[in-house]
């Protein structure tokens, strides 16, 4: 388990650089071990994680927390909440660029790249906190119709996603928050320009496209990438781009079908295509190329329509690929959002809301374990075989919770062995039994 022990060892060495306000005797608790203990119970599935191994610490002296997260005392719920509310999520931006840095092993190539080898990176926003009674600074807020106010949290999520696959890996997100000097608002638009303004230079080694929906394809989004040399694929709407639509009106544009069968039905997909259309209406209105797809069944009803505009040159040769990438984009919602909402990470939970920083920290370290299940399932074989042997995710978390509530294993390796093999090392057994 080399991979997750650097990654173990990187969060420990950043949470040891959290704020540290205790005076005076400040116990036997290293700052770190605070935001190791949250991160456990992400990564473990498990909001009841640390309440048995605090259990097994009384029997036993020790604990999974120890032994598998390197923590030195598990600190109370409460101690937690209240020493993570000091620390600003953006100090956990190194864990992400060593994600980043994993991207690049092969295994994670050969099943993201897409487009001659290219990354495609989703933008979407989600919410992950409401309340009429809490609230904190970072908090954004609106009326119901029933006059009351509402206190809400949301984020900016970039995620690498790939057509045809059923994984993604969250990148650092990006929190919308009332912004200083600003008296609008913040809203999903003004995140992806600080988010890609922020850490465009550092990916640029992925060759990212960008993708997003209807709301992401405005000039002023665009031309911020455009200038930066970036590519994307964003939905298209006619509703939002009349000018667009106009241009194209009685125009030829470029054609190609062809007919795809699933299961026991054949459908057409027809491609059309049309270079060089302006976005917006003016003189200074950027121009990219229009891709639209109709699927139709045998009898020639429409069954799905869409379209994008892109920055990258559209062929017969590759606008299938084209259209498949840009409709990667909803992988944001299916395969991350749902998951990280529905499956095992409750991200709407209310795990501590806070008067500073704790839901955003909270949050961020939430989908840090999200990014770092996605590496191991795709590149640490001992946690591979594990995976496999037992089937669905959800069924490995709870054989790992299972064992871990009732016995300390020495290493990943141990506990990943146990699954794996269905059997439980004898000396493990023989530690446990305090003999």
């Amino acid at each position: 388990m080399e991979i997750l022990s650097k990654l173990l060892a990187g969060l420990r060495y950043v949470c040891s650089g959290f704020p540290d306000n205790r005076i005076g005797r400040v116990g036997n608790i290293l700052v770190e071990d605070f935001g190791l203990s949250a991160f456990s119970m992400f990564f473990m599935q498990s909001e009841s994680f640390l309440s048995y191994q605090r259990n097994l610490e009384k029997g036993q002296g020790r604990s999974n927390c120890e032994t598998l997260f390197g923590i030195n005392k598990i600190p109370s719920d409460n101690y937690i909440r209240k020493m993570l509310d000091e620390a600003d999520p953006a100090l956990l931006q190194p864990c992400f660029e060593e994600v980043e840095k994993l991207l690049l092993q092969p295994e994670i190539l050969n099943s993201f790249q897409r487009l001659d080898g290219r990354f495609l990176i989703a933008f979407d926003g989600t919410e992950y906190f409401c309340s009429q009674k809490i609230a904190c600074p970072h908090c954004q807020t609106r009326k119901r119709s029933n006059g009351k106010t509402e206190c809400y949290h949301s984020m900016l999520s970039a995620t690498l996603v790939a057509s045809g696959h059923n994984k993604v890996i969250p990148l650092m997100p990006e929190f919308i928050t009332p912004q200083d000097g600003h008296e609008k608002q913040d809203c999903e638009r003004e995140g992806v320009k600080r988010w890609y303004l922020q850490h465009k230079t550092r990916i640029g080694n992925l060759r990212p496209v960008y993708l997003g929906d209807d709301l992401f394809s405005c000039q002023p989004i665009i031309a911020m990438i455009k200038e930066k040399g970036d590519d994307f694929i964003f939905t298209c709407k006619e509703s939002s781009h009349k000018t667009l639509y106009d241009f194209m009106q009685g125009a030829d544009k470029q054609e190609y079908s062809v007919n795809v069968r699933e299961r026991a039905k054949t459908d057409m997909y027809h491609y059309s295509w049309f270079e060089n259309v302006p976005l917006r209406d003016g003189k200074d209105a950027l121009h990219a190329n229009w891709i639209g797809l109709q699927i139709t069944d045998n009898k020639g009803k429409i069954k799905y329509s869409t379209a994008f505009v892109t920055s990258l040159a559209v062929t017969k040769e590759n606008v299938a690929e084209m259209v498949a990438c840009g409709r990667a984009r909803w992988k944001i919602e299916n395969e991350g959002f749902n998951i990280l909402k529905n499956n095992g990470y409750e991200l709407e939970h209310n795990f501590g809301h806070g008067k500073k920083f704790l839901a955003q920290t909270l949050v961020t370290l939430n989908l840090l374990a999200f990014a770092w299940h996605t590496i191991l399932d795709s590149i640490e074989k001992i946690w591979q075989n594990a995976r496999n042997e037992v089937g669905k995710r959800t069924q490995f978390f709870r054989h790992i919770i299972t064992l871990t509530t009732f016995l300390v294993f020495p290493a990943w390796k141990n506990l990943l062995t146990a699954i794996g093999n269905h059997q439980i090392e004898s000396e493990i057994l023989v530690e446990n039994s305090g003999k």
